[in-house]
């Protein structure tokens, strides 16, 4: 297994390292790049924009890899983002310059994009847990995303080392897989609990693959796209239903257990009618982790919960280590990332054919953008695996 405590950098501080290191590879840094910018629902085209300079304590990272998340479909399929936006925050890539103050990256470096940097001051951030920062409004979200582009500047504190012997492409799954695990240590499951889980999206899938490499389960999952469902078996699921074949009660009879009812319901679809039927499968004393995010509110029978002590929570982001532990999972060779990922790579033009694609389930794997591929400049990543 890889070690990667120590590549989180404490990277902003210190002496200045220069022009020359600022400057970036040989031959510079150019100063435009193509950039997927959403401009309407489902519209999505390419544009060249200024390549931006790294401030004090930023890095500019040349993206290799980045992958489509259901929360970019949101954001540029079903119109939660702003026009002019660039989604994408699931990168790896090169460095390409670096900030004044930045000592522990030089241009050239394999990275890993990772989570904004919290306050660290805060009772939250004090107990081990940043995903409920008391200061997240304030200006410490840096990382706003725009991977769907030929570079992108983030904070020199949130990236990671790439591991040794790992592909960048493989390596890019680390952000959703350690969203992922954190819904599974915010559900408490532990060996001998069994889940079901709604959805075999991008989280959802990653979420299957977690707890059948971690040896939990039984692991039932709900999924009614028929590409995903097959999806979900491959990765190793103990059965896959369709949401209609799971049952629901009326409020007089909140006591009734269903057949099929599990210590954990992990929800990544997002979807109410899936929040409000995942609540009526579980068992006494079970716990609802909403992982999906979704516009429509859920709700709930207070008696069923009352009565079975059931619990309700949510899971945001990352655990403290969530990025460290996914790219040691991601190392083990435990995760089927031949699975996980589509083999088809798609270039920035591609990007709106392939968010469709995800968005009406006909793409079920996880889809990595090459923002390089036909452009000019330095090498590009090939097509497919590379090592993997």
């Amino acid at each position: 297994m890889t070690d990667t405590t120590p590549n989180r950098a404490d990277a902003a501080g210190g002496a200045d390292r220069g022009d020359a290191d600022r400057a970036g590879a040989a031959g510079g840094v150019p100063p435009v790049m193509r950039s997927a910018v959403y401009r309407s629902p489902g519209d999505i085209g390419v544009e060249e924009r200024p390549v931006p300079s790294p401030g004090p304590g930023q890095v500019l990272v040349e993206v290799s890899y980045c992958g489509i998340c259901g929360s970019d479909l949101h954001m540029m399929i079903e119109g939660w983002g702003k026009p002019g936006a660039v989604g994408g925050h699931e990168y790896t890539g090169t460095v390409a310059a670096v900030g004044e103050g930045v000592t522990a990256w030089s241009p050239g470096d394999a990275v890993v994009g990772g989570e904004s940097p919290r306050c660290g001051e805060c009772r939250r951030c004090r107990e081990g847990q940043p995903s409920q920062c008391e200061r997240r409004s304030a200006p410490v979200d840096t990382n706003t995303g725009g991977g769907f582009a030929r570079y992108v500047i983030n904070d020199a504190r949130s990236l990671l080392r790439l591991p040794d012997g790992m592909s960048p492409r493989v390596a890019a799954l680390a952000e959703p897989l350690a969203v992922a695990l954190h819904g599974i240590t915010r559900s408490g499951m532990v060996r001998g609990d069994s889940a079901m889980v709604f959805g075999a999206g991008p989280i959802g899938a990653l979420t299957i693959a977690a707890l059948v490499a971690k040896g939990l389960g039984p692991v039932v999952v709900v999924e009614p796209g028929e590409a995903r469902r097959r999806l979900a078996t491959d990765l190793g699921a103990t059965d896959v239903l369709h949401p209609a074949e799971l049952e629901t009660f009326p409020p007089w009879e909140p006591e009734r257990q269903s057949p099929r009812a599990v210590d954990v319901v992990l929800e990544c679809s997002g979807k109410k009618a899936a929040m409000e039927c995942g609540f009526h499968q579980l068992r006494r004393g079970g716990r609802l982790v909403l992982v999906g995010a979704g516009i429509e509110a859920p709700s709930f029978d207070p008696n069923r919960m009352i009565l079975n002590e059931l619990s309700v929570t949510g899971s945001f982001v990352y655990d403290a280590d969530g990025f460290e532990r996914a790219l040691d999972l991601l190392a083990s060779g435990r995760l089927p990332v031949d699975v996980l990922i589509d083999p088809d790579d798609v270039s920035l033009e591609r990007l709106g054919e392939a968010m469709q694609g995800l968005a009406e389930g006909r793409i079920a794997g996880k889809v990595m953008v090459v923002p390089g591929r036909g452009a000019p400049g330095p090498s590009q990543p090939r097509q497919g695996a590379e090592g993997d």
